[in-house]
């Protein structure tokens, strides 16, 4: 079983940033990728942003250039760094990572991030 614990969520101005924090109950070496899905308000959860464990990263076009997504090897831990936020940026962020040798997939509780002036 692997727990992902999120913090730093909030509410900010628009404009303003963020950083979200997973902390992963395994070594990130046991991970194939991690990675920040969003779900806004009465819509579907969405991709955000993934790392691999070969450190390949994905962004979702919407957030590209704005959001950078990190790794802390040493901490087991995923960050989410969020610029220049935008209103349609408010959802509940997850977590979401998936094991090296089951492939299994684990979720975090999540956490709100609202914008709004």
């Amino acid at each position: 079983q692997v727990q992902l614990v999120e913090s730093g969520g909030g509410l900010v101005q628009p404009g303003g940033s963020l950083r979200l924090s997973c902390a992963a109950s395994l070594s990130i070496f046991s991970i194939n990728y991690m990675g920040w899905y969003r779900q806004p308000p009465g819509k579907q959860r969405e991709l955000v942003a993934t790392i691999t464990r070969g450190d390949t990263i994905d962004y979702a076009d919407s957030v590209k250039g704005r959001f950078t997504i990190s790794r802390d090897n040493a901490k087991n831990t995923v960050y989410l760094q969020m610029n220049s936020l935008k209103p349609e940026d408010t959802a509940v962020y997850f977590c979401k990572a998936e094991t090296r040798f089951t492939s299994r997939q684990y979720w975090g509780q999540g956490i709100q991030v609202t914008v709004s002036s």
